[in-house]
């Protein structure tokens, strides 16, 4: 039997446990005297999560229970654990798991990979053994300048069939291409030098290269094209696993990289493939690992980020589902972005995993007691985003909502970028054993409305952000699979954008 692995949207549970036995999230009324008087009281160490927010991170020897937090001072509105943001087992991927233990129990391993069979990732993608074993990168490599342009068409893009759903190569010719707009991807890293991502990084104009200075005061030294704020450095590159590792140890396979691509690939420069604005920037923030988890505080972090550093639009790629904990802080940083007039693109998710079918399955985010976070979170700004295939289908996996979620786009075996100037619509390909696993995933399919909100808005620079949503939204074109399953019934169609 065909066993097919769906790459799901980066699921983290935002109630899986804490980062730290000890850590929590204060929220002060203000920020003076009040930390001070708080440690003296408590015990342990703040540290600055959020100036604007007044968020801090306190670290304390000692774990409390929730009766047990001091929300009693007046000083303070909440107290939250700083939760671990972890990735959700997926059905498929363990069935693939343990097919393939069973294989290796079975068989000589080395005679498991004698095949010349190469897996279908385009061009520069490598040979059916590089697929198995290659693919991890070392970590932090330089950044490098933009290089100088060149032209040639883009050999990959034919395998892009999204762009061609939503009708961007119709839009192209007469569009700014999101030029002047930037795309925080609040991911797991950017391959920063891949060489079709490179032209269209951003890079900080106020800030030095190298220098070990902050130049312009941001609290960043060198974040020059953005931030890592998992490991706390200026190099957030997008760490990968080989195929073994992910079989067998978890990770992600350049997740923040592939929706980097679907956003804003350079078009014409003669390798790979384009985004859906190839002319907007990306902005790096990595708060999750090639692990595949991150916490609470980073992701806070990215986000003010973000918004302070001029981003237009952030993608959120990831999500939970909603449980007993406390999201204040979260929704209050997505809340700051709103007001600063900045759109949060987030992916609805991939539902839940059903062993007996073996697979995962959509679910309605409006009914659902535990629906996706922050998809579903009733804040101006977010954009939630469902799964479509080739032929206008629902994905399988993809949660709806006809209230929540707001329209479909592509997000089955999406071809975009990977680590190591590489291209894939498929993570994992090994014929004989009869194992897949696709780019699929409302990951994947909110990048591509990423895209369209900034081609949209460097087309309208006048416009606000509740305009460009609206004009996005109102474009759509129903789909008879969308027929109440999203809030506009329809899926991304460009052309209609005005």
């Amino acid at each position: 039997m065909r066993i097919i692995f769906r790459m799901s949207v980066l699921c983290i549970s935002l109630a899986a446990g804490m980062a730290h036995a000890a850590e929590y999230l204060v929220r002060f009324e203000s920020i003076g005297q009040e930390q001070a008087r708080f440690i003296k009281e408590n015990g342990g160490s703040l540290t600055l999560v959020s100036k604007p927010g007044m968020l801090y991170k306190w670290t304390t020897t000692s774990v409390r229970t929730a009766d047990q937090l001091p929300t009693w001072s007046p000083s303070v509105s909440y107290i939250q654990p700083n939760f671990t943001i972890r990735m959700l087992a997926n059905p498929s991927i363990e069935a693939l798991r343990e097919a393939y233990k069973a294989k290796m129990a079975s068989s000589n391993p080395f005679d498991l990979f004698d095949t010349d069979e190469d897996s279908d990732d385009g061009e520069g993608g490598g040979g059916f053994l590089d697929g198995i074993f290659g693919g991890g990168y070392a970590d932090n490599p330089a950044i490098k300048a933009a290089p100088a342009s060149r032209s040639g068409a883009d050999p990959v893009l034919k395998k892009a069939w999204g762009l061609t759903q939503i009708g961007a190569p119709s839009v192209w010719p007469k569009s700014k291409q999101g030029d002047g707009i930037i795309v925080a991807v609040t991911d797991t890293g950017v391959d920063y030098n891949h060489q079709d991502l490179i032209a269209n990084m951003w890079r900080n104009p106020k800030e030095i290269p190298d220098d070990g200075i902050d130049n312009d005061k941001n609290g960043y030294v060198d974040d020059i094209v953005g931030w890592d704020f998992a490991v706390d450095d200026n190099k957030p590159y997008d760490m990968t696993v080989d195929t073994l590792g992910l079989m067998f140890g978890g990770g992600n396979p350049g997740h923040g990289t592939h929706v980097s691509g679907s956003i804003a690939a350079v078009m014409d420069n003669g390798v790979g493939v384009a985004g859906v604005a190839p002319k907007a920037q990306i902005m790096a923030l990595r708060f999750i690992t090639e692990k595949g988890q991150g916490t609470t505080e980073s992701a806070i972090k990215a986000i003010d980020y973000a918004v302070a550093n001029g981003a237009k639009i952030i993608n959120a790629s990831w999500g939970g589902e909603k449980g007993d904990e406390d999201d204040s802080a979260l929704i209050e940083a997505i809340e700051r972005a709103e007001k600063a007039g900045v759109i949060f693109c987030a992916a609805a998710g991939n539902g839940r995993v059903d062993q007996a079918k073996g697979g995962a399955f959509g679910f309605d985010n409006d009914s659902d007691p535990k629906p996706m976070i922050p998809a579903t979170l009733n804040i101006a700004n977010i954009v939630s985003v469902a799964a479509i295939d080739e032929k206008e289908q629902l994905g399988t996996f993809s949660n709806w909502g006809a209230r929540s979620v707001k329209l479909g786009a592509p997000g089955v075996k999406v071809m975009s970028t990977v680590p190591g100037d590489r291209y894939q619509d498929t993570v994992i390909d090994i014929p004989f054993l009869g194992m897949t696993a696709h780019w699929d995933g409302t990951s994947m399919a909110t990048p591509h409305v990423a895209g369209a909100l900034a081609l949209a808005w460097s087309d309208n620079t006048s416009w606000d952000y509740k305009e460009v949503v609206d004009a996005l939204l109102k474009g759509t074109k129903a789909i008879s699979a969308l027929t109440g399953k999203v809030s506009t019934g329809g899926r991304l169609d460009l052309p209609n954008i005005k």
